[in-house]
């Protein structure tokens, strides 16, 4: 079981269909969004996965018209953060923010991964067995500087592939 994260797409629409081709190649399961798409008609490209698309509204995303309507046409499940989650028999929180991850943590028990974004900085970390997960910046000018992650839900173990 595969699981494609990614973060602030911010309206790049040549990243975009660079993610959605490599999420379809790695023939992942789900893909993941934690926020800050800017667009609808950006939204609206990731139709094109051939997967499950889920994910939480960022900063950029709270304001735009529109979003809330393709999420209804393409059956996209996204929600304000936090957003639990349950994949294959893990707990998945998505934020976008990770300002109140550590007070999430201390209230919710049993939470196997945290994603986020929003700081367009990887990071990769276990805090009492909890991964914590952002995948970086993936809206960038900077050809292979860009990046996304695949998280193997059997193993935690987790791929980050830059385009």
């Amino acid at each position: 079981m595969l699981v494609g994260v990614v973060s602030d797409t911010h309206n790049n629409i040549k990243s975009v269909k660079a993610i959605i081709d490599i999420f379809n190649k790695e023939e992942v399961d789900y893909v993941i969004h934690t926020g800050d798409i800017s667009k609808a008609s950006t939204l609206q490209m990731f139709s094109n996965l051939n997967c499950k698309f889920l994910g939480v509204f960022g900063n950029n995303d709270r304001n735009e018209i529109g979003l809330e309507e393709v999420c209804e046409e393409f059956n996209f499940n996204f929600q304000e953060p936090p957003f639990l989650v349950n994949i294959f028999n893990k707990k998945i929180v998505i934020f976008h923010e990770p300002d109140s991850i550590e007070k999430y943590l201390e209230e919710n028990k049993d939470i196997d991964i945290v994603l986020f974004g929003h700081t367009h900085r990887y990071e990769k970390r276990i805090k009492d067995n909890v991964v914590l997960f952002n995948p970086g910046e993936s809206a960038g000018f900077f050809e292979g500087k860009n990046a996304l992650g695949i998280i193997n839900l059997k193993d935690l173990n987790i791929k980050r592939i830059f385009f």
